[in-house]
């Protein structure tokens, strides 16, 4: 990402989001030595009230009608929102372990917001609804006046936002969604504050411009591939799993909904076939070599 650059007024150094994560981290080490925080009413009745907030939403779910675009998915697969509109009826449903998560990542979400406000940054706009080209959207907040994402990671996730290459491998559509939200609030220098869910490391991602699409030819041709009768193109293509010559579904199909039918092809026309591995369950697209883990059930 490049040296820090702090912006100066008289003697005292401007925070930017440029500075969040060793400003945020400068906070907690203090803490570490005993340091007390300064924690005004105001701040914390407002963090107290984003967290009610997060669980009454949480705990009063509402059906999304697939069938519209929102901002948050337009950076997904065109295909797999092709299904999502045209096979309604295929939905995921979380198991119990990622409800879970869903709660906890929306919390840690608010104590970031209210950690990088103790750190001295300006946090304004959290969950403003945005319209851009008829695409709704509410976005996370604005940081010092850049729109800022806040990501809650698995390791293997937080790796991207860590090392700068969520654009190589952005399944659902994250740099798109941001772009959508820069485009409504006419800013450019924003990005991701990600958290390590397993470890608490923080790492603050900012993607330059080549890496952002046209938000409204993105939405454009997105709604021309939605109308068609066919599906567009598969997302991604099986990947060898192993050595042994098989092949699977990448990550990015693992999750969707609509992986049965979109890889009915699969195992010359017989569909796709689930194992239970130690870490986790494959699905097989293509079997030269007949795996020695119990077969299990294909889920949608």
């Amino acid at each position: 990402m490049g040296s820090i650059k702090l912006a100066t007024t008289g003697k005292k150094p401007t925070k930017t989001v440029d500075t969040l994560v060793p400003d945020i981290n400068k906070l907690l080490v203090g803490l570490a030595n005993n340091k007390k925080l300064k924690i005004s009413d105001k701040q914390l009745n407002g963090f107290l009230k984003n967290i009610k907030d997060a669980i009454v939403d949480w705990s009063n779910p509402v059906k999304q009608n697939k069938s519209s675009l929102r901002m948050s998915i337009i950076g997904r697969p065109a295909r797999q929102l092709w299904y999502d509109k045209h096979r309604p009826e295929r939905q995921y449903t979380p198991d119990p372990s990622t409800q879970l998560k869903f709660l906890y990542g929306h919390i840690l979400e608010h104590l970031i917001l209210f950690l990088t406000e103790l750190a001295g940054h300006t946090v304004t706009d959290q969950q403003k609804k945005v319209n851009v080209h008829g695409i709704v959207g509410h976005m996370d907040s604005k940081i010092d006046g850049e729109v800022v994402d806040v990501k809650t990671a698995s390791p293997y996730a937080f790796k991207k936002f860590e090392q700068g290459t969520l654009n190589e491998d952005d399944p659902f559509g994250y740099i798109a969604q941001l772009s959508g939200y820069e485009a409504s609030e006419k800013t450019n220098h924003g990005g991701f504050l990600a958290i390590n869910k397993s470890t608490g490391q923080l790492a603050f991602f900012k993607p330059d411009d080549l890496m952002k699409p046209n938000v409204k030819t993105l939405i454009t041709d997105l709604k021309d591939k939605l109308e068609k009768e066919q599906p567009p193109e598969r997302c991604y293509e099986p990947v060898f799993h192993e050595k042994s010559g098989n092949k699977k579904l990448p990550a990015g199909c693992v999750f969707c909904s609509h992986k049965v039918e979109c890889h009915k092809d699969a195992n010359e026309g017989k569909g796709l076939r689930a194992f239970k591995y130690a870490n986790g369950k494959v699905y097989l697209t293509h079997i030269e070599k007949e795996p020695k883990v119990e077969e299990v059930e294909v889920n949608e």
